[in-house]
């Protein structure tokens, strides 16, 4: 087992970071913990952790049982494993218990950087008018009470008010998988921000910087079973261990307004082409992990490399990427797409992670808006070929309306912000205006009837003959 090399008593927390959940501390905490590991000048990037959510409370024990430690297994195609103890996460505060000290540290003059995995869906941007929404409870509830936060938001303005005071500017950098994620949370927080104390939003604009960046690792949710497998595994007794893929990449806008730690010593990109890192991720990997998940889902498969392993649904995906996603990729400087997207299959079939569909349904409203509706909204405008898209629109349909797959087996759908709306819509089970949910608002202008009896034709096939034979007749 592999163990981080720095003395952790000489660490000083020059980081918090909103979202201490499995991807953050397979991919930042990982770069971070290397970084300190090899570099001695370093040591004053060590990480706070902030929970705030009530849900937090089983990983905030566990963690603190060990003391902030959890191991990380790296899972490689061929079945071998590689096992670290991280110790970069410093500091841990539950807000639900500890909100006054967490509030202190994030005004610390020590703390120079906060960084952020909140999920698409949490940073509160409506879908159809796509400004910030302030009418959420727990938002409402911080724009009344700011000494009493419960979000990022109004943790974060009654912090900047003490920095506000003592001249302290601050970085927030999103590391979520949204397009420009930088500037979608500079319109959040400030939003926010002008909405409960207008001098405070004025003073952010100038003190405060929102790079954009783009993150990339594999990283299953951990079960119960498997805690079990991965301590028997590597001999440990881990409360909350993580396991991710052998793959990762960090590309960031280097747009940090007091310091940053050097991450690019560790394999971390800093460059000012985040888009096209971005745009080449998100439209292929994470489009197809939702062909994957949503598809595969129907056709009755629980894990995504079993779907990859489906003599149809397996090079169907890469067919997928090469017809629909493909011609909307310009090539970032130095990648080959054909070597980018070799990778994907590889990353994708990996039966040591065995990642989930399920996960990669979960929240399919929020995810879709960002992976599937600007690729859609391109083919639409040039009157490009909409048959895969039509044929995955049909798939999310049926995966919501139906709630089964081609077993008859009941899914549980998780849709937390799925509007009422919405589901009256989706209710009427009919396919042909599924379109008119508000994710397809960004849209509106260029769908069409055809589009729309594409959905419902396919809609209508896959509900006959099943996922798979449905594919056969797109290939």
């Amino acid at each position: 087992m592999e163990r981080y090399s720095y003395n952790r008593d000489n660490v000083r927390t020059g980081i918090v970071h909103f979202g201490v959940g499995n991807f953050h501390r397979a991919h930042q905490e990982y770069y971070t913990d290397k970084l300190m590991s090899g570099f001695p000048d370093q040591l004053r990037w060590g990480i706070c952790g902030a929970m705030i959510l009530p849900q937090d409370e089983r990983l905030y024990r566990a963690l603190k049982s060990r003391d902030n430690h959890y191991t990380l297994t790296e899972c490689f195609p061929d079945g071998s494993t590689t096992v670290r103890t991280i110790g970069a996460l410093k500091e841990l505060y539950w807000g639900i218990e500890e909100r006054d000290q967490l509030l202190a540290r994030l005004s610390s003059p020590q703390i120079a950087l906060v960084t952020l995995t909140i999920t698409e869906g949490g940073y509160n941007i409506d879908r159809e008018t796509g400004e910030f929404c302030m009418e959420t409870p727990d938002v409402a509830h911080d724009l009344a009470h700011p000494s009493e936060p419960r979000t990022v938001f109004g943790y974060m303005a009654e912090a900047l008010r003490c920095r506000k005071e003592a001249g302290l500017p601050l970085t927030i950098l999103s590391c979520d998988n949204l397009r420009q994620n930088g500037n979608t949370a500079k319109k959040a927080f400030l939003s926010f921000f002008k909405a409960q104390d207008p001098e405070l939003a004025r003073w952010a604009e100038e003190n405060v910087s929102f790079p954009n960046s783009m993150v990339d690792r594999i990283t299953p949710a951990t079960k119960p079973a498997d805690i079990v497998r991965l301590n028997a595994l590597n001999g440990t007794d881990d409360p909350a261990p993580v396991c991710t893929e052998d793959f990762i990449q960090w590309v960031i806008e280097d747009n940090f307004i007091c310091g940053r730690p050097a991450w690019e010593r560790v394999g971390v990109l800093f460059t000012d082409k985040v888009d096209d890192y971005e745009n080449m991720k998100l439209t292929l990997l994470n489009a197809s992990h939702m062909m994957i998940g949503f598809a595969g889902t129907l056709a009755g498969y629980s894990k995504v490399d079993e779907v990859m392993a489906d003599p149809v649904l397996g090079p169907y995906i890469r067919t997928y990427m090469e017809r629909a996603m493909t011609p909307l990729v310009p090539p970032p400087p130095g990648i080959d797409l054909n070597e980018y997207k070799d990778s994907l299959m590889a990353r994708f079939s990996n039966p040591t992670i065995s990642d989930t569909t399920a996960r990669l349904c979960g929240d399919g409203i929020s995810k879709l808006k960002v992976y599937i509706i600007p690729p859609l909204r391109k083919q639409l405008q040039k009157g490009m070929d909409t048959t895969d898209l039509a044929f995955f629109t049909a798939c999310y349909y049926l995966y919501l309306h139906d709630a089964k797959d081609c077993n008859g087996k009941k899914i549980d759908v998780e849709e937390p912000y799925m509007s009422e709306e919405d589901w009256q819509i989706i209710r009427q089970g009919k396919p042909e205006i599924f379109t008119t949910i508000s994710l397809f608002s960004d849209c509106a202008e260029y769908l069409h009837p055809g589009f729309n009896a594409d959905v419902a034709r396919y809609a209508d096939l896959i509900s006959r003959q099943g996922v798979i034979k449905t594919i056969e007749s797109l290939l």
